[in-house]
């Protein structure tokens, strides 16, 4: 008796320990994963529920008037807002002055580098446009906020994607002509759809680049000149808090995981 209780009263074995480890293990791993899958899968939604439908309906505008959003239809300039751009067209517009751009709603824009403000004139509503227009809008947030897109940061904290439109001169590094402007991306989310869009994430390169960019990489090994040098890594991650954004990608900022993740504004450049 007194050795039958003794067993009753044993602990558990080390390889019942190590089972007990290892089911732990692979559910926090799977609890991971699947926090990761569900983030992929939002960022996908994100590209083709709502920034793919406003490429869309840009282009639906674009082939009904034969001009770009705010342009002039009957004598077209073929530039987002050209209905009253005041600058100057044929000869060399490097240096002319960009017209606002093109949003729904009266919210300004972010302050941010290389964010211009919004249109204020009557008449140049993103929304009132493309509903005259016989447009169907992306659903976005619900009547009346197509424009806009709300997700989750990494942190867990509510986000709000706009998109405006606009047009900028040659030489600009984050997109040369009528672009797609997108407002509120975290970090990662702007690498995914730079991913997504361009095939690798390039902050100064391609169709979809980072606004506010000061220089282009053009040097390859041993500071040689080269036209095909690796790109630019989008400023910022998910350390970066809203009160103090980081620069670069690979450096720490000083965000906690309660914080907002820090934003950048992407230029999407559209095909006409």
């Amino acid at each position: 008796m007194q050795a039958r209780h003794s067993r009753r009263q044993g602990g558990f074995t080390l390889v019942e320990m190590a089972v007990v480890l290892v089911i732990i293990g692979v559910i926090i791993g799977a609890v991971m994963i699947g926090r990761d899958v569900q983030r992929n899968a939002e960022y996908n939604r994100i590209k083709q529920k709502f920034i793919d439908q406003w490429v869309v309906a840009y282009n639906t505008y674009y082939q009904r008037y034969g001009a770009p959003v705010g342009d002039n239809q009957s004598a077209p300039q073929l530039m987002v807002k050209g209905a009253h751009f005041n600058g100057f067209s044929g000869g060399d517009m490097t240096s002319v002055a960009e017209p606002p751009y093109i949003c729904s709603g009266t919210d300004p824009l972010p302050s941010a580098p290389g964010v211009r403000t919004r249109e204020s004139a009557s008449g140049f509503d993103l929304r009132d446009l493309m509903r005259r227009a016989g447009i169907t809008l992306p659903p976005g947030r619900g009547e009346g906020k197509e424009d806009r897109y709300a997700y989750l940061d990494t942190n867990g904290n509510p986000r709000e994607i706009r998109v405006c439109f606009g047009w900028n001169r040659p030489g600009t590094l984050w997109g040369a002509g009528n672009v797609m402007i997108i407002t509120d991306l975290t970090p990662d989310l702007a690498r995914a759809l730079d991913q997504m869009i361009d095939g690798k994430a390039d902050a100064a390169n391609g169709a979809f680049r980072q606004v506010g960019i000061t220089s282009r990489p053009n040097t390859g090994p041993g500071g040689a000149t080269d036209p095909n040098a690796i790109g630019a890594e989008w400023g910022g991650n998910n350390t970066g808090s809203m009160a103090s954004a980081v620069s670069q990608g690979d450096t720490f900022g000083t965000a906690t995981d309660d914080d907002q993740v820090m934003t950048v504004v992407a230029s999407y450049k559209m095909n006409q």
